[in-house]
């Protein structure tokens, strides 16, 4: 088995509402996304696939989801607030956690077609959430 994996960064601001430590307040995370793929055996240039082809997959989405995006819960009430002051931000359906985010990236790269095992989300350097199937 190989596996090949792919860092990826980028920042986005949220708040974990009714949280009931400081995560509730509105607040901004610099992040690492590790996306491991692999593969039984190496394809016709001996690679699981080429790291470009992972990165423009998932930089594409990170762009125009997460990056420099305000994540919230759909019932969050600052919802109205930056809506009618033209702020940028997406309404989740569930909770905007570091494990949420890995597997939302986790499958929008499965569903472009990579064999992803794992996304690990680092929210800050000694601390990441992961997604994998079992």
């Amino acid at each position: 088995m190989f596996t090949i994996t792919k860092e990826v960064y980028f920042c986005y601001g949220h708040r974990l509402m009714n949280h009931p430590g400081k995560c509730r307040h509105l607040h901004g995370h610099s992040v690492k996304a590790a996306i491991s793929v692999t593969q039984e055996s190496l394809n016709e240039q001996s690679m699981v696939c080429d790291f470009s082809d992972i990165k423009t997959c998932v930089e594409q989405y990170i762009g125009q989801y997460l990056d420099h995006n305000f994540l919230l819960h759909k019932d969050d009430p600052l919802a109205p607030v930056l809506t009618a002051n033209n702020e940028r931000f997406w309404a989740l359906e569930e909770h905007p956690t570091a494990e949420v985010l890995s597997k939302m990236i986790f499958m929008h790269l499965k569903k472009a077609g990579f064999n992803v095992t794992q996304v690990e989300l680092w929210e800050t350097a000694s601390a990441y959430a992961s997604y994998r199937e079992s």
